[in-house]
């Protein structure tokens, strides 16, 4: 369906209609990583007044927390951002998971609290092949879980939406988690929206033990490998397995970059160069360090860093006040959490003791 872009009432288009346009949107200005997630579930959609742009965004405590950055043609980027901004009677505004697109964009706009969040690593995945070689340990995992019987398979989007066993895997794989389900930018329910996804499964014996779903980047020609699931059952090896599969199918479809999305707070930042704020720096230490129990920050990075990316790319949280403030920060985490990030810990906390 193609939706009327020049429409004057965007603001009174159904749920349906809504999506669909942000749909349109994403497939032609996809350019950062994480435009293809304004799409799932629990995100709002803003559209431009000309229904040229959109952004995908939730409220939480008086700020506005964008999915990361708006998705429009880069010489739209500077009017996007201010019109947006002035929509929204003078609340916060924060950008996660900007890249550095819209950080250049914004050097012409008044100055903005910018922090460096972590990064991403990023490959062509014509590469993979050469980049395999190098990496015996690697190749070892794929041996382990292929020994183990597990082979992988591309399934259509139809079979795949919420199809049961693929759920089975979901909920098996949160379970082993230290939080509760998480939203936002790391939504786990992305089968029942899945589009323009790759799905790859993992099967032992025929029955599926694991799965991936990656997002396209149309504006990049690549993809973000958006979930790695693991089901209980799932041999070592799988998840490594499974990237293997979904780099070769987008190597074969012609596709020229691929990321693991971010890594929060990774040793590949480059955080000291780009100078946080001194107290931001100690608290995001203090995460990495003690926040092991709820979410393991340094065994990501490590399990990104296995595949020894040629390009780690920063990725930013940008605000539109002079300074990040506290409310800022607690609102973006009350984005993930999709609640007080404090009854959040609490029930992580009751449920590690379960």
């Amino acid at each position: 369906m193609t939706v009327p872009r020049h429409t004057t009432h965007i603001a009174q288009l159904s749920t349906s209609t809504a999506l669909q346009l942000a749909l349109d949107l994403v497939l032609e200005y996809g350019w950062n990583a994480t435009s293809y997630q304004i799409l799932n579930p629990g995100i709002a959609h803003w559209f431009s007044e000309r229904g040229d742009a959109v952004i995908g965004y939730v409220s939480h405590y008086g700020v506005r927390i964008v999915a990361g950055a708006p998705v429009c043609a880069t010489d739209r980027l500077p009017g996007v951002l201010q019109e947006f901004e002035a929509s929204g009677s003078g609340s916060v505004v924060c950008y996660f998971g900007a890249e550095e697109r819209m950080a250049e964009a914004l050097t012409v706009q008044a100055p903005r609290a910018r922090i460096v969040l972590g990064a991403q690593p990023a490959w062509n995945p014509s590469h993979w092949g050469a980049m395999l070689s190098h990496h015996s340990s690697l190749r070892a995992q794929l041996s382990r879980a292929r020994n183990k019987g597990v082979r992988t398979e591309r399934w259509d989007n139809d079979r795949a939406t919420i199809h049961p066993e693929l759920q089975r895997c979901l909920q098996e794989w949160l379970r082993t988690r230290g939080l509760p389900p998480l939203h936002f930018l790391i939504e786990p329910q992305t089968l029942a929206r899945l589009f323009d996804r790759m799905v790859i499964v993992a099967l032992l014996e025929d029955r599926p033990v694991g799965f991936l779903v990656a997002s396209p980047i149309p504006l990049r020609h690549g993809w973000l490998i958006e979930q790695n699931v693991r089901g209980a059952d799932a041999p070592n090896g799988t998840a490594e397995l499974l990237i293997d599969a979904a780099v070769r199918e987008m190597s074969a479809g012609g596709s020229t970059h691929v990321t693991l999305g971010l890594s929060p707070i990774s040793r590949y930042a480059g955080l000291e160069k780009e100078s946080n704020p001194f107290v931001l720096r100690m608290l995001l230490s203090f995460v990495r360090s003690y926040g092991r129990r709820f979410y393991n920050f340094e065994g990501l990075d490590s399990f990104k860093a296995k595949f020894r990316s040629p390009a780690w790319e920063t990725v930013y949280a940008i605000s539109s006040e002079r300074r990040m403030s506290m409310r800022t920060l607690y609102a973006t985490a009350a984005a993930f959490a999709g609640e007080s990030p404090l009854i959040t810990l609490l029930r992580a906390a009751v449920r590690r003791k379960e």
